[in-house]
């Protein structure tokens, strides 16, 4: 199995707008290369002794490399881009939106990113580590996640995966069963039990995302009893769907994107808790208006908002009657 590999050339500034709308196509992962400077947070939280000095100076372009699985039409992938890349450039600066071809085994894939993912804190006490890296140092009371994200990827470092983490941590308690929704590689529902909650139902409609949760809870010594893995999908199977709500849960979290979470609202009914919370992120800040009229047309308000660059994360509850 292999990945067509589309290049597109652009600008720094539009690099969080055309990940998202190439998430949005169907990409499976978007790889970025820029020379924007790490910042002082960044550089603090990484678990690297020596940064590189040989970079070069930040001249504001920007290298985006997104991957779509072989069996894809690559002219019909192709001009989705173009179209997209058409309509962002009328609003904003895209640079050269130039696109470029390649192909890349999947092998390759996996092992090329691997050098680039070190151990990361995510804030004062949760680290994710990879399970090839070492961990030389760490805190006393540090929550120390073991992740191989695999190609459901899922590492904890995007702000929408921060956001949602920092929600999770103001839901979490002895008793608390969550609902992941769309769980990638199982970091949400890892960090929910390592933090003390009683189980964790996972869903995800790729079947190497199921598979990659299952093993990285093996890593993290998380027995059976913890948790469950249901390969399906919420929005267009029924019955799967009803049969993930004859349990009510305390928290439905769902760390995707907001084109998911707005048909998710209209269901989430089905699984959660009357005084449950509905735990959101990967929402685009331009599309947040539309998350929070989707969540008011479904009797939910949003009870906090969380952001990071240009990304939204909510925590929303019914509305008492």
């Amino acid at each position: 199995m292999g990945w067509n590999r589309i290049t597109i050339r652009t600008v720094t500034s539009a690099e969080d707008m055309i990940s998202y709308e190439l998430t949005e196509l169907g990409a499976a992962g978007v790889e970025v290369e820029d020379h924007v400077p790490l910042s002082k947070e960044e550089i603090d939280e990484m678990f690297i002794e020596v940064l590189p000095d040989h970079e070069e100076p930040d001249d504001g372009k920007a290298v985006l490399h997104c991957y779509f699985d072989e069996s894809e039409n690559l002219e019909d992938v192709t001009i989705k881009i173009q179209t997209m890349l058409g309509r962002l450039k009328s609003f904003m600066d895209i640079g050269e939106g130039r696109i470029e071809y390649g192909f890349t085994k999947e092998e390759d894939w996996i092992n090329n990113w691997k050098k680039f993912f070190k151990p990361i804190r995510l804030d004062d006490t949760i680290v994710i580590k990879p399970t090839w890296e070492t961990l030389t140092e760490h805190k006393d009371g540090d929550v120390v996640i073991e992740i191989d994200p695999g190609t459901a990827f899922g590492t904890g470092s995007h702000e929408t995966t921060r956001l949602c983490i920092e929600g999770l941590k103001e839901e979490i308690h002895p008793e608390t069963v969550m609902l992941d929704v769309g769980c990638g590689s199982g970091i949400l529902s890892i960090i929910a039990l390592k933090l003390g909650a009683k189980k964790t139902v996972m869903t995800d409609i790729d079947p190497r995302a199921v598979k990659a949760a299952e093993e990285n809870m093996d890593v993290n010594h998380l027995s059976r009893e913890q948790y469950e893995t249901h390969f399906g999908n919420v929005l267009e199977d029924k019955e799967f769907a009803r049969s993930l709500g004859e349990k009510k849960y305390d928290i439905v979290a769902a760390n995707i994107l907001a084109d998911v979470i707005l048909p998710l609202t209209s269901i989430v009914d089905l699984f959660l808790k009357e005084d449950g919370a509905f735990v959101i992120s990967g929402i685009i800040e331009t599309k947040e208006q539309e998350v929070l009229s989707q969540l008011k047309k479904y009797g939910f308000f949003a009870e906090k908002t969380r952001r990071m660059k240009e990304w939204v994360s909510i925590t929303a509850r019914r509305r008492r009657k």
